[in-house]
């Protein structure tokens, strides 16, 4: 029988084991937001016994706050839940907002659906050693869940096939990975197509897709799972461990940790779901209208939305959202502070419950733009809760001044200065500055390519630190079918695998690499993925789906596509660079050359008050430059540390450089007069399409 015990104001939302809030005994709370609902009960399966129904013993307790609450002693991890609400307009079931997972059932498949009582405290996590790298180390690597690395033609991948990826992205060097959205999605069907992510509507239950439910799938991956935890020292996992979907998740982001990467995670607050024009109200509801969501969905939770005189739907008497829309979705009704307590509480559990290490907030700028100053006290107070519970974690807005006018900057002012608190913001100056470049060259030896473009947008006006912008020059919008080309394909539309297309991509990949900001790559682009991308995992042709059998051997002992293999060892390197060069992650930056005619841009980066001084100097001239006169912070010997132009066509081995390489043999002696506003100056070899680094030698 449902009672108050253990039920208090600061009882959390949603389906929570007693255990999990350090009280005694089992059983667990239940707790939900329905103002104006009339009557809330609790039905499921608790204790293996079914409770159904609308009686006394199931009715939750309503506060003065339109809060529900109550406990049940029977209640234990993976019983199954849902609530019956009774309001104004109609009565029936709601899933649990809060739902840490939501029951794959076939016989229900979502929407109609029960959550799964969950532990939040239960996964056995091995990442206590962890520590999310510094912003200014971070390199970014975006990738969506259902098309990364599928176990069968035309099937989603999930988190445990990305899992699978751990050793692969360790050698590829990056450090974050950032998953596209992950949670169920209005617009799915289970077991069916599960989108971009950014429809979602249940935003605490992960997307069904991506979790394992068949039991040899599952010794499969947890194989892969205690080998990897070996390697490292620790102790075995069981089955066990790993059969609730979001078990998996963790388990993701876990081994991920162990290995060294950080997870960040892409957050959908401006709007929730696809639903305009998805589900037809159901006729106890409103007869001649369309819902902008299913039947059990955030909606209407309380089920107060009634029919005006002529028996039309109000669409203004929504519990979560306003009549604002944006892609397919509305806009959460951000003025309310209950509404803002569910996202922030979201946010809060991914930290608590996931352990992330930050999160990318999808369209910030559509966000103010349809609430304007509830929109800015939300960002406020969202930023500010999450620096509370965890100052390390990235917190990186996408935002356009262009959709809402306010200067980027105040975007990363902290809150005390009027400012939203963000951490970082995504940087689309410096990746349209290289695209147009890329496709300038590929216009020909006699175009103009604008590199005084690229050289304008390396660093943003208005940022204090090099961090606070992301840039890139692929990611999931720009790339996905339909929309602009894949870098190969830019650099040279009629063979992305020619020597043009190789040198150019290596060129842009290596300009990201080496200029100011976190940079972020885009799954596939570190090996020279040609295609536009499709987030169907059901294209059997892999015709738009990333290629990982180029990369298999061959039986020449080289790989499927050599070219990819050159150009994976080619990204490997730049990281690795990037890495092994405090200036390239340093707030020094001088642009002190760019030639239009001749195709070239030279930059000096350091260390502020240390040094460590680097010259990168990148081409995209189709002809080796022999004698090039250039300017350099010092006098004295520079090494070569990077030459882009040693990665195209590889021995057989992989192991050698280009055989018909051009540089420097090993560095440049810097004893020439001043130049460029320089002190000094040095005659260099710079290699076609290419990009050099020189450091100083210490």
């Amino acid at each position: 029988m449902i009672s108050q015990a253990n039920c208090t104001a600061t009882t959390p939302m949603g389906a929570t084991l007693v255990s999990d809030q350090g009280l005694a005994g089992g059983g667990a709370t239940f707790r939900v937001w329905a103002p104006r609902a009339t009557a809330v009960y609790l039905n499921g399966v608790f204790g293996g016994v079914s409770r159904s129904g609308q009686t006394p013993d199931l009715l939750l307790a309503k506060d003065a706050n339109g809060y529900w609450s109550g406990f049940l002693p029977e209640a234990a991890d993976g019983d199954t839940s849902i609530y019956y609400v009774v309001g104004a307009g109609s009565s029936g079931i709601k899933r649990d907002p809060y739902a840490r997972e939501l029951a794959n059932d076939p016989t229900a498949p979502f929407p109609i659906c029960n959550a799964i009582v969950r532990s939040a405290k239960a996964y056995p996590w091995h990442d206590a050693a962890f520590r999310t790298p510094d912003f200014a180390d971070m390199v970014v690597y975006q990738l969506h869940i259902g098309t990364y690395a599928p176990s069968a033609p035309g099937r989603a991948s999930t988190f445990l096939d990305v899992l699978e990826k751990v050793p692969y992205l360790t050698a590829l060097g990056v450090n974050v990975v950032q998953p596209l959205p992950v949670y169920e999605m209005e617009d799915s069907p289970s077991q069916g197509y599960p989108g971009l992510g950014y429809q979602g509507a249940d935003l605490f239950s992960p997307e069904f897709d991506y979790a394992v439910y068949d039991a040899t799938d599952l010794a499969r991956h947890l194989a892969t799972i205690n080998r990897l935890l070996a390697a490292k020292g620790f102790a075995p996992m069981t089955l066990a461990d790993i059969t609730p979907a979001v078990a998996q998740m963790r388990a993701m982001v876990d081994l991920l940790h162990v290995y060294g990467i950080a997870v960040c995670f892409d957050v959908v607050y401006n709007h929730a779901g696809g639903w305009a024009q998805t589900y037809a109200v159901p006729k106890s509801v409103a007869p001649s209208g369309v819902l902008h969501g299913d039947d059990e969905s955030l909606y209407f939770w309380d089920r107060a939305i009634t029919t005006d005189a002529s028996g039309n739907w109000d669409n203004n008497q929504s519990l979560y959202f306003t009549n604002q829309g944006f892609v397919g979705g509305l806009s959460f009704a951000l003025w309310n502070q209950d509404v803002r307590g569910f996202l922030c509480n979201n946010a809060l559990g991914h930290l608590q419950e996931l352990h992330a290490d930050g999160f990318r907030y999808d369209e910030i700028s559509m966000l103010l733009a349809m609430n304007n100053a509830s929109g800015w006290e939300f960002c406020k107070e969202l930023t500010e809760t999450v620096r509370a519970q965890n100052p390390r974690a990235l917190q990186n807005a996408e935002y356009w001044p262009v959709e809402f006018g306010a200067p980027t900057e105040l975007m990363v002012a902290p809150v005390a200065s009027g400012g939203l608190g963000f951490d970082a913001v995504q940087h689309d100056g410096l990746r349209e500055a290289i695209r147009s470049a890329i496709g300038q060259a590929a216009l020909g030896a006699g175009a103009t390519v604008e590199m005084g473009g690229i050289a304008r947008s390396l660093w943003p006006t208005g940022f204090a630190h090099s961090w606070q912008t992301i840039p890139c020059v692929e990611n999931h919008d720009i790339v996905k079918l339909g929309e602009k080309p894949r870098v190969p394909r830019l650099a040279d539309g009629c063979n992305p695998r020619s020597w043009y297309a190789r040198s150019r991509t290596r060129v842009a990949a290596a300009l990201l690499l080496t200029a100011p900001g976190i940079p972020q790559i885009f799954m596939g682009q570190e090996f020279l993925e040609d295609k536009q991308w499709c987030p169907d995992p059901r294209i059997l042709d892999l015709a738009h789906l990333i290629w990982w059998g180029g990369l298999a051997p061959a039986a020449n002992g080289r790989a499927v596509d050599p070219a990819m293999a050159d150009h994976l060892r080619f990204t490997q390197a730049a990281i690795a660079l990037r890495n092994s060069q405090p200036a390239l992650r340093g707030e020094g930056l001088n642009v002190f050359y760019t030639s239009d005619a001749d195709r070239v841009i030279a930059f000096h980066r350091w260390v502020q008050g240390v040094g460590r001084d680097v010259v990168v100097v990148a081409t995209l001239s189709e002809t080796t430059w022999g004698c090039y006169q250039l300017g350099f912070p010092s006098a004295g010997r520079w090494v070569e540390v990077f030459n882009s132009d040693a990665y195209d066509s590889c021995n057989a081995n992989g192991v050698l450089v280009n055989p018909q390489v051009a540089g420097n043999d090993g560095g440049v002696n810097a004893n020439g007069h001043p130049l460029h506003n320089m002190p000094a100056s040095a005659s260099i070899v710079l290699p076609a399409n290419s990009v050099l680094v020189f450091a100083r030698q210490v």
